[in-house]
């Protein structure tokens, strides 16, 4: 079916050219103005749509065409759009995909995938005409025409504007208008991701200096012109069955040091008919009852040693019910949380659960970074890695590959059903992946 959703992508030509602070204050810029935004991630990162979601309050997902195929991301968006106008925020650079060569996972496939206009962000500081041959680069090489409109950032209003009118005289691309340099308000990778209360007031007050500025800079009705002007989706629905009823109840670690989850691996949980319930490996000091299964996310774990250190009664339960065979998926940091000890960056050691024999220690450096396909006898299942800590255990039950080479390793920890190891999963990349743990998990409860 043909579907109209309002939309666009905020990209741009590099990292670092401010299109997270952009998009920060163009979400709350546009709440301000009484319009209700959905938001959405391209590629694997948890951080900016959980920021999203935990300071803005607004519904935000991760899409990525390295993980799913054409049909299924648009189902995914179609299944995720939840306001007035869908705002999409790119990764790297716009054409960057997969190892930095390919298209394939970048920002500008997943625009073709979502036949989304794109607003093209520049970081002109410094820059004079030069920014006009830069952008004719990027609309030369833009084969569906997507680009549609250009933001200029850390440069003046006034040089920016003059800019912009030979911008739209030479190019005939829309000129949105330009974004100042602000000092001490912009939105670094520290702050994408913390929940503390106070540290979100902070990053709220920084949050508001921008939008002020994006009202203030930004043609926010040109901006919604172009979102009106996205042509609708063919969907194919989704045809798989909902549970209305939950058939299994799922421990969920969910923290500050446990916080990294999809919101699409919630949801095909949910569907499945999991019910979730929530638990802090930090102050709670028990796991909840009647449970078939425990879900450990990544995180920091790292930042809270100590308080998951000493608790120990939680830390008890939880390695007595993966010795009785509980079934139970562990990433990246929850992982690490179920090995012996964890040590900090100065080397002192943290006892955690001991379920799994090894350590983990901090190596200073990313370790296996990027994509992976995971794949064992029973199932392949697409995910990423990001971390800079080891373990001298990392399991052997499974194959990961990097894509487009040759590169693999052994990985995972594959127990009773359990998947335990460095590696995030998106699991719609293949549906199977739960399908089949909510069986586990039905087995374990005797259902």
């Amino acid at each position: 079916m043909s579907i109209e959703y309002k939309r666009i992508m905020l990209a741009a030509t590099r990292s670092g050219s401010g299109k997270t602070t952009i998009t920060c204050g163009l979400l709350a810029a546009l709440k301000n103005a009484g319009i209700n935004p959905c938001s959405f991630k391209c590629g694997p990162d948890y951080i900016d749509p959980m920021f999203h979601r935990t300071v803005f309050g607004i519904p935000s997902g991760n899409l990525d065409t390295f993980f799913t195929d054409d049909a299924t991301t648009r189902s995914l968006f179609a299944s995720e759009y939840d306001g007035d106008i869908a705002v999409i925020e790119g990764v790297m650079g716009l054409y960057d995909g997969v190892g930095g060569t390919e298209e394939t996972g970048s920002s500008y496939d997943l625009a073709r995938v979502l036949q989304t206009p794109i607003i093209l962000i520049i970081d002109a500081k410094g820059a004079g005409r030069s920014v006009i041959a830069q952008l004719k680069g990027f609309l030369d090489y833009d084969k569906y025409n997507l680009i549609k409109g250009v933001i200029l950032n850390r440069t003046t209003p006034v040089f920016g504007d003059k800019l912009g009118e030979l911008i739209e005289a030479e190019l005939s691309i829309k000129y949105l208008g330009t974004v100042p340099q602000i000092n001490d308000a912009e939105i670094g990778s520290r702050h994408l991701g913390l929940i503390i209360p106070e540290e979100i007031d902070e990053i709220q007050n920084k949050l508001s200096i921008v939008a002020n500025k994006i009202e203030q800079n930004i043609n926010l009705s040109e901006v919604k012109i172009i979102a009106d002007s996205a042509s609708k989706l063919d969907i194919i629905e989704d045809r798989n069955e909902v549970k209305e009823n939950p058939v299994v109840r799922l421990a969920v670690a969910r923290d500050e040091a446990f916080c990294f989850y999809y919101r699409e691996n919630i949801k095909l949980l949910s569907d499945a008919g999991v019910e979730l319930i929530d638990f802090s490996p930090i102050r709670d000091h028990d796991l909840p009852d009647d449970i078939q299964g425990i879900l450990i996310g990544g995180g920091y774990p790292e930042n809270y040693l100590s308080d998951l250190s000493v608790n120990t009664n939680l830390k008890s339960q939880i390695k007595k019910a993966i010795e009785n065979k509980m079934p139970v998926l562990a990433e990246c940091g929850g992982f690490m949380y179920l090995t012996e000890s964890i040590s900090d960056k100065d080397g002192k050691s943290f006892p955690m659960v001991g379920a799994i024999k090894g350590e983990a220690s901090f190596v200073g450096k990313l370790v296996r970074f990027g994509y992976v396909t995971l794949s064992d006898n029973d199932i392949s299942i697409k995910g990423h890695e990001f971390h800079y800590y080891d373990t001298d255990n990392n399991g052997n039950d499974c194959i990961a590959r990097k894509p487009k080479s040759d590169r693999q390793w052994s990985c995972i920890h594959k127990i009773d059903g359990s998947y335990i190891g460095f590696p995030h999963l998106y699991y719609p990349s293949n549906p199977d992946f739960v399908k089949n743990f909510v069986e586990v998990m039905k087995k374990y409860g005797g259902h």
